[in-house]
């Protein structure tokens, strides 16, 4: 069988979300009702190549589910968005990655309890190296660290653009940083980083590791961004919020948009913002993923 051609190839979580919404966080011992639950798929990177399969690019996933009636979900869902799921290995008697979040829409606060997979990470040798070598972009948010290292130096040799998704600084996502051609992370990552709110310096400290990009998302505060010598700092899109579950993996989806369509870094990101702020404006992060047609009316 040839190799599979793919213009995204990701690595990383693929989660099964409940979404709930109340009205304000609750304090211990109280009890919170929630309204208008919302079961729908998750994980940066799945998320992520759910917006680009819907946007025209084909997208093939690795990570890993359980055997639970989760993990059957999970594939249903990424294959019904036409994303190639053979690289997806399930984990016999394991449990499938799995979330709660609360929404506040008033605030635009969300609370996420989740649980990763109870099986074994996936493992270097899983990987399908031969789909890597072919396809445009490589995306990943690292949490099979080992897993995304070997993919991300075979995208390195073969010359293939890796973007990463750093949510969270884990062990082993400095190192990511030296493979990848775009690093974006979190506020959360960026404090833990240098300690303090300040995402110019981490821009810097990122930008030394090699990336020709790097980034802080910063929820409703926008985002700063450091490429070409510059640093950027752009405000979020103003819309009205609903729940900002998938925002930040959508914004990466836009990123990588951009970089297949070969726009200049601005416009991508601008582009990213935009997109993310569109899917806040819905409960769950893939109801309010933007369409081609919303795309080409906002003239993207």
């Amino acid at each position: 069988m040839p190799p599979q051609v793919c213009d995204v190839f990701g690595l990383g979580q693929c989660s099964l979300d409940y979404i709930g919404e109340i009205g304000s966080y609750p304090g211990a011992d109280e009890k919170c009702e929630f309204t208008d639950m919302v079961i729908q798929g998750g994980g940066p990177v799945a998320t992520a190549l759910t917006a680009l399969s819907r946007w025209g690019f084909s997208c093939s996933m690795s990570g890993v589910v359980g055997s639970d009636s989760f993990g059957s979900v999970i594939l249903s869902s990424l294959r019904s968005e036409g994303i190639d799921t053979s690289g997806i290995m399930v984990r016999r008697d394991c449990a499938s990655q799995f979330a709660f979040i609360a929404c506040e829409p008033d605030t635009g606060r969300r609370t996420i309890f989740w649980r990763r997979p109870t099986g074994l990470p996936l493992l270097p040798d899983e990987i399908n190296y031969n789909t890597i070598e072919r396809a445009r972009v490589v995306h990943t948010d690292g949490l099979f660290i080992d897993a995304a290292l070997a993919a991300c130096q075979c995208a390195r040799k073969a010359g293939i653009p890796v973007t990463v998704d750093g949510g969270t600084l884990r062990d082993g996502m400095l190192e990511l940083a030296r493979y990848s051609d775009c690093f974006i992370v979190s506020e959360t990552f960026s404090r833990a980083l240098i300690g303090d709110d300040n995402p110019g310096e981490t821009c810097r400290m990122l930008s030394q590791l090699g990336p020709r990009v790097v980034g802080v998302t910063r929820g409703s505060r926008g985002y700063v961004a450091m490429f070409d010598g510059k640093t950027v700092e752009r405000p979020a899109y103003a819309v009205d919020v609903i729940d900002t579950t998938g925002c930040g993996d959508v914004f990466h989806a836009g990123i990588t948009f951009g970089l297949i369509k070969k726009w200049n870094i601005e416009k991508s990101f601008d582009f990213a913002a935009w997109a993310a702020a569109m899917v806040s404006r819905k409960m769950g992060g893939r109801e309010g993923i933007p369409t081609v047609e919303q795309i080409h009316e906002k003239g993207y």
